[in-house]
């Protein structure tokens, strides 16, 4: 059988398109390596608990077109992320905020707090350099020392003064008592989780797992008039201008005979000594319910631990440094003349994307499309 689209991966960006051009009237066929659908949005089930197996994904947007367009598909909670930063058992909350000034100076109003801050920011003259510089120019020398430093260097392996400064200019700092972490019109969690979510997407929809495109890509190309491609751009050319770079992270994941862990759904360790960047308790996700509402009386916890990629690794988090960008570029201008195929996503676009420009980006791209 011939296809009018074929889409490689089963993630938020394939099964939105998918759900698009199915809508228009299209046969779609859909293909993943993985052995499951949801990409690494994928949830599953353990002890009650919906588990976010590849990392937290908390939705949050403020565009009423992808919000109207993902309600359609799940109901979604009030979950609001609160992260907690664990220094050396100092507790403080995130995003930077009158909670955390107090903890962190004893200060208790705005007027303290920004006067603190612009004292220690004189340090800092004439642009930022590099994420410490401007990390330094946003919160002053305290809270980069104890909050954003170690964090930050065990995420991306390289030392703050390595980094860009653009990594942390959209760091959120408030002058209020307001530990909601995205400026978000829309937040939550999908009810039955995210594997859920995209099974109603591509519910109807002809899907295939454990298989590797890139294996047979001539064989797969020949079934369909048009692919949509959103795994790596690198590997789709066979890497053969180099390999783009990633951080990776892996997964330590425990099913503990307590009921509350952490007593939140994230705390990050922000100390360089602490070899994961953070630990998750998907319970909090739901509130520590089942879904009728009953309490959970046992716990899952994930400890997470960042890494480079290399070949074979999970991709997560694109290096888009200067380097890469430009790498980047040059694989975008082999995939612009690829006149059947459409690269879209985190990967297929090399971009950090968050879940609800994923579904933008989809949308809009079928909208041209289709």
């Amino acid at each position: 059988m011939k296809y009018d689209y074929l889409i490689v991966g089963a993630g938020l960006y394939g099964a939105v398109f998918a759900r698009q051009a199915k809508e228009k009237g299209k046969s779609v066929l859909v293909i993943d390596k993985r052995p499951n659908i949801a990409g690494n949005v994928y949830t599953e089930k353990v002890e009650g608990i919906h588990v976010h197996k590849y990392g937290a994904h908390i939705f949050h947007t403020n565009s009423d077109k992808v919000w109207n367009y993902i309600t359609r598909f799940a109901k979604f909670n009030r979950f609001t992320n609160s992260p907690v930063a664990n220094y050396r058992g100092e507790l403080y909350s995130m995003p930077f905020n009158m909670y955390t000034f107090n903890k962190m100076w004893g200060v208790v109003t705005p007027e303290e707090a920004m006067k603190k801050i612009e004292e220690q920011k004189k340090e800092i003259t004439g642009e930022p350099a590099n994420l410490e510089e401007q990390a330094i120019s946003l919160v002053g020398r305290d809270i980069y020392e104890k909050l954003v430093k170690g964090y930050t260097e065990k995420q991306w392996g390289r030392d703050c003064r390595e980094l860009p400064a653009f990594i942390i200019k959209r760091l959120p700092v408030r002058f209020t008592y307001d530990n909601n972490y995205f400026n978000a019109l829309y937040q939550g969690i999908p009810i039955g989780g995210y594997t859920r979510l995209v099974a109603n997407l591509l519910e109807g929809i002809e899907v295939k797992l454990d298989t590797d495109y890139l294996h047979q890509k001539d064989e797969w190309d020949d079934l369909a008039d048009k692919v949509v491609y959103t795994g790596a751009i690198d590997a789709y050319f066979g890497y053969k201008l180099g390999n783009l770079e990633y951080r990776s992270v892996q997964f330590e994941t425990e099913t503990l005979d307590i009921p509350n862990f952490q007593g939140n759904a994230a705390v990050n360790y922000t100390d360089r000594e602490t070899p994961w960047t953070r630990i998750i308790e998907h319970k909090w996700f739901e509130f520590g319910k089942d879904e009728n509402g009953n309490d959970l009386p046992r716990t899952v916890i994930s400890r997470e631990y960042s890494m480079e990629w290399k070949p074979g690794d999970e991709p997560y988090y694109p290096v888009n440094d200067e380097k890469n960008t430009t790498l980047y570029k040059q694989y975008k201008e082999l995939a612009d003349r690829e006149a059947k195929v459409i690269f879209g996503g985190r990967l297929g676009e090399y971009k950090y994307y968050d879940m609800d420009q994923v579904i933008l980006a989809a949308l809009d791209r079928s909208e041209e499309e289709l």
